[in-house]
């Protein structure tokens, strides 16, 4: 074949392959992994999470699996299965099943009793937990489903069971949230944030897919995801900033995502976000600033008692009687402690690596940048012409200290009689 067919096609290859992987969603597809690194994503995780699911069953007869619910969520190791009980064949939960992530730093002991300990957590803005359980590999939690679905399937108006691409990949309609709903469900969020850090849970996971909707309150989800060491949906864009290295300041950051998908119907194009479109109240921008600008991502993030003070969340009132309850016990504190301080030992590992290498990378595209490369042939014609003049210079000091060398007595140097000779040294070629 002809060999700039060849070269054209690869090019327009590349392209493809560069707008896909900077799209958030499709770049965390299995298929798009599979391609680019068949090797690491071979295996076939919905047969793991089955047999996993099996196993559980043995000593657990009372569920029954009603179907998978194929590619609901974004993580490709983290599987769902539609539930019943035996005895209450109406009622409809949802089981999930996930293997370990790169950031599980408690021990099996302790992270099996987390686990566990997980459905005694009462909170109006947390998803009960009806079971979870765990073993060295893994974990697996039982929830009720909801019809409504997530704050993301209202945002995007799509079926809680349909594939995430499908749902939230191409929205046919883009429309943000009212502006009183992005005031209330703003404050329950950053209400349970700051009881999690306070009990020094780490959460770390907060996107509008892990909000679920019930009536008009929102409840978070999935907090087994950071003792699981799964990674973050936005950790991309976090581990860019060095300033974003605690787990408090990544729920701070994610907050800031969740906030503007809420206002906008769509997450931001790029974070930094440079400005920001017209926003049905400018206490809402003044939020997405703290939040997401360049000054933040380099200066810090805001503590989410910060964010309940600024005007858009200071005025709203909650109406809940329900008490929070989440006894953890110290000893489980401490592991947990240890754990947080590890994975953000990690992230800032991952942030300095990411920064030298972006250093290293600008450096060497100015390098071998037009520019770079015209002064540096402009500086190696003006040191071969030094070289010449020093050279000229030198010769005709050897010739006549060679005339007067049999005389035995020295006289002072003349010039030459005779042209200097004209330079032999070559321009040097750019490096």
């Amino acid at each position: 074949m002809d060999r700039e067919f060849i070269a054209e096609r690869q090019k327009g290859l590349q392209n493809y392959l560069n707008v896909i992987t900077t799209n958030h969603i499709l770049s965390n597809c299995e298929l798009v992994k599979k391609f680019l690194d068949p090797n690491n994503y071979s295996a076939n995780y919905t047969e793991i999470a089955l047999q996993q699911v099996s196993m559980f069953f043995r000593s657990e007869p009372k569920w029954e699996v009603v179907e998978p619910l194929k590619d609901i969520g974004w993580r490709i190791r983290k599987k769902y299965f539609l539930m019943k009980i035996k005895n209450q064949p109406k009622e409809r939960l949802v089981l999930s099943w996930a293997d370990l992530g790169p950031d599980k730093y408690l021990s099996d002991k302790d992270f099996q009793c987390l686990i566990k300990l997980l459905p005694s957590c009462l909170h109006p803005y947390i998803y009960r937990v009806t079971f979870a359980t765990a073993n060295e590999s893994s974990a697996l939690l039982i929830r009720m489903f909801n019809e409504k679905g997530t704050l993301k399937d209202l945002i995007y108006k799509a079926k809680p069971k349909d594939p995430f691409l499908k749902k939230y990949c191409n929205p046919k309609k883009i429309q943000g949230l009212e502006l009183q709903q992005i005031k209330t469900y703003g404050r329950q969020i950053l209400e349970v944030l700051k009881f999690l850090h306070d009990k020094g849970f780490p959460y770390g996971h907060l996107h509008a897919s892990n909000v679920m909707l019930d009536g008009d309150t929102c409840r978070l989800l999935d907090l087994e995801n950071s003792l699981l060491g799964l990674p973050s949906f936005y950790r991309s864009y976090f581990s860019q900033f060095r300033k974003i290295n605690t787990l408090e300041s990544v729920d701070v950051h994610c907050f800031g995502h969740l906030l503007y998908e809420m206002t906008y119907g769509r997450p931001p194009d790029s974070v930094p976000v440079d400005s920001f479109p017209p926003a049905p109240s400018m206490a809402v921008v003044a939020v997405l600033e703290s939040t997401l600008s360049c000054e933040a991502c380099k200066n810090g993030m805001p503590t989410v008692s910060r964010l309940l003070q600024m005007p858009l969340f200071s005025d709203v009132l909650l109406t809940t009687s329900e008490k929070p309850q989440f006894k953890i016990p110290t000893k489980l504190k401490e592991a947990l402690r240890i754990a947080k301080e590890c994975t953000e030992k990690r992230l800032m590992e991952e942030q300095k690596q990411i920064h030298q290498h972006r250093r290293l990378t600008r450096a060497q595209s100015h390098h071998g940048s037009e520019e770079e490369r015209k002064k540096r042939k402009i500086l190696a014609r003006k040191k071969s012409k030094r070289s010449a003049v020093e050279n000229s210079d030198e010769h005709p000091a050897k010739y006549s200290n060679s005339n007067n060398s049999g005389s035995g007595a020295s006289s002072p140097l003349t010039s030459p009689s005779s042209p200097t000779p004209p330079s032999t040294s070559v321009e040097h070629a750019p490096f």
